[in-house]
């Protein structure tokens, strides 16, 4: 396993994404609204990392949460804000373009 998968949640097998996915997860992306309009998981929403804290109420009953973003880093961050304010349902998919993949399958 890559050091950059350890740091960023990507040691989550792309099965467990796959599972996860099927179940109906929340798919988050934390990209700016521009990264977002230009490319983005087909029913994912777009929340920004930087808005992540005022839209937690977005969260509330979902049974799991994907989290992805350009590389990882600000999904890692933002799986990191929800664990703290509670959220213990959430995982970090890593890139969107990874997600996209498992969703268009």
């Amino acid at each position: 396993m890559g050091i950059l998968n350890a740091l960023f949640g990507g040691n989550n097998s792309n099965e467990k994404l796959v599972s996860i996915v099927k179940e109906g997860a929340f798919l988050v992306d934390v990209r700016s609204p521009g990264e977002f309009a230009g490319g983005n998981v087909k029913g994912s929403v777009n929340i920004p990392l930087d808005q992540l804290q005022n839209q937690l109420s977005k969260f509330k009953d979902k049974k799991n949460i994907i989290v992805f973003c350009r590389s990882g880093n600000r999904s890692s961050q933002a799986k990191s804000i929800l664990e703290r304010n509670g959220f213990n349902n959430v995982t970090n998919g890593g890139t969107w373009q990874n997600i996209n993949t498992i969703v268009t399958k």
